[in-house]
């Protein structure tokens, strides 16, 4: 929880320049740093098991940051160890002239968690106030407008679908920028990654920074807060978000549901679905299958006339006749 609260941005501790970009709060080494973040990466899966499992709550995971700030990076060495089942993750680019049709929240909507899922967005609806202010791709007057209703829309999954929504700006400085710019140059395997916009968008840094403040500023709220992670070392992004996502699905505390079916029945039938295998003399793996039946139950039971000694009986039969016989 200190973390979280250490990287909160709000209007005392915002600081958007690229000497908090190398910090690295919570005194603790690289080393230790990635081990954590394996463990926590662990416990977020089975806590995204838990809420996929639950189905009455989301959560909506915002990835912002200039080129190479690790967007993509994150993703895998973070959130990768989520199920896809039950998890999507969305890129948003440049709008579409059908979504330039519509207002700009209408190509985000669609994307966003149902009950039981966890959505990230690679880039977001914050492209649209971010970019439009740097470049003046809307007048000032509806672009001034977007931040209330970003507000309102990220208070509409809160409130109306029971969404939590967390937003990340990793934020690397200029000097780091460049040195990934040029591994992307050294490195085949990532050239794919090279554009030219990348060294265009560049020159326009001071006005992404001022941009940037004032998204984290106007749009940070209880609902929907925003942490400025240091990204300059990517191990220790990687540590602070997950440790992050993990204390926000803690918080939500999802639970696994009450079985809809009653157990005890369930068990009987099970029970008798086996024990009729083996009469029948299918026995081909079923020594496991037989060990699940004794196991489940400690007691003395009755089921379908047949007590836990004879199946206890069955099962060493079974077992016999899966050994292979000595030549």
């Amino acid at each position: 929880m200190a973390l979280a609260k250490t990287l909160r941005a709000t209007s005392r501790s915002l600081r958007v320049d690229s000497d908090y970009a190398t910090l690295t709060p919570g005194n603790l080494s690289e080393k230790a740093a990635i081990k954590a973040t394996a463990a926590i990466a662990k416990k977020i899966r089975d806590l995204q098991f838990q809420l996929y499992a639950e189905n009455k709550q989301s959560l909506l995971i915002v990835l912002q940051g200039l080129d190479a700030a690790g967007k993509d990076g994150t993703i895998k060495h973070v959130l990768g160890m989520m199920n896809p089942q039950g998890c999507t993750v969305t890129g948003f680019k440049q709008p579409t002239p059908l979504e330039l049709r519509h207002d700009f929240l209408w190509r985000i909507h669609a994307h966003v968690p149902a009950s039981g899922e966890v959505a990230i967005f690679n880039r977001s609806h914050y492209e649209d106030v971010v970019v439009a202010r740097v470049h003046q791709l809307c007048p000032k007057p509806q672009l001034n407008l977007r931040y209330d209703q970003i507000n309102q829309f990220e208070s509409l999954l809160a409130t109306q679908s029971n969404t939590k929504v967390i937003k990340f700006f990793l934020h690397i400085s200029r000097e780091e920028q460049l040195a990934r710019f040029a591994a992307r140059l050294d490195d085949p395997a990532k050239n794919w990654k090279i554009s030219t916009a990348d060294y265009a968008e560049r020159q326009h840094w001071d006005a992404y920074r001022e941009s940037y403040e004032l998204v984290l500023k106007k749009t940070s709220t209880p609902e929907a807060p925003w942490y400025i992670i240091p990204a300059d070392h990517k191990w220790y992004r990687n540590y602070a978000v997950a440790c992050i996502v993990l204390e926000t699905l803690e918080a939500m505390a999802p639970q696994v549901p009450e079985p809809s079916v009653d157990l005890n029945q369930v068990r009987e039938e099970f029970h008798n679905a086996v024990l009729q295998e083996v009469r029948l003399g299918r026995t081909k793996a079923l020594a496991k299958a037989m060990d699940r039946v004794i196991q489940s139950r400690d007691e003395q039971l009755k089921l379908a006339g047949v007590t836990l000694e004879e199946i206890q009986a069955i099962n060493q039969q079974a077992k016999k006749s899966l050994k292979k016989p000595k030549r």
